[in-house]
């Protein structure tokens, strides 16, 4: 017989995990899942916390009196095509041949970009960057055999902020 370094049970030597009885070991076990759990949750959470902090900075200018920038740390892009179907196309000639706004190619162009926005602050967050700063949005037609898109390309500069002057 063997005696559990934990609860001091008495169980037989080949039911000893580590020198745990099975109940004292999984509690452990489980114990340790816990910690390794919340400890991941942190970490999650300060990651969202400081992405959010960061997608809150994107400028189309180089600087601004109020962020002052430490480090540029890389050019970083985001390219989106938006394929437009032959009920948008159809809309869309109606459009210019009566005149008006084209409230279908209007979304289709802020949902665009939204997303290359969306993507140029993910990969500036990824860098480790605290703002993204120069950001130029770039549109163009895509066409050919009945074919319509769209193509977005959105870059900037990937900069490191003061700390004092990150403010989620």
């Amino acid at each position: 017989m063997a005696t559990c370094s934990n609860c001091t049970a008495e169980v037989s030597r080949w039911d000893l995990q580590f020198g745990l009885c099975a109940p004292c070991a999984l509690a452990k076990k489980a114990e340790e899942s816990s910690r390794e759990a919340l400890a991941t949750a942190a970490a999650e959470q300060q990651r969202r916390d400081a992405g959010q902090a960061a997608s809150r900075i994107i400028l189309t200018t180089e600087t601004a009196h109020n962020l002052p920038v430490i480090e540029r740390l890389d050019i970083v892009t985001a390219e989106v095509v938006i394929g437009m179907h032959l009920f948008k196309d159809i809309g869309a000639m109606f459009r210019d041949t009566f005149g008006g706004r084209s409230k279908i190619m209007q979304q289709g162009l802020r949902e665009a970009r939204e997303t290359a926005l969306a993507e140029l602050r993910l990969e500036a967050f990824n860098l480790g960057a605290d703002a993204v700063v120069g950001v130029d949005l770039d549109y163009s037609e895509i066409s050919g055999q009945g074919k319509s898109m769209l193509l977005l390309v959105a870059s900037g500069t990937a900069v490191s902020l003061e700390k004092q002057a990150v403010r989620p």
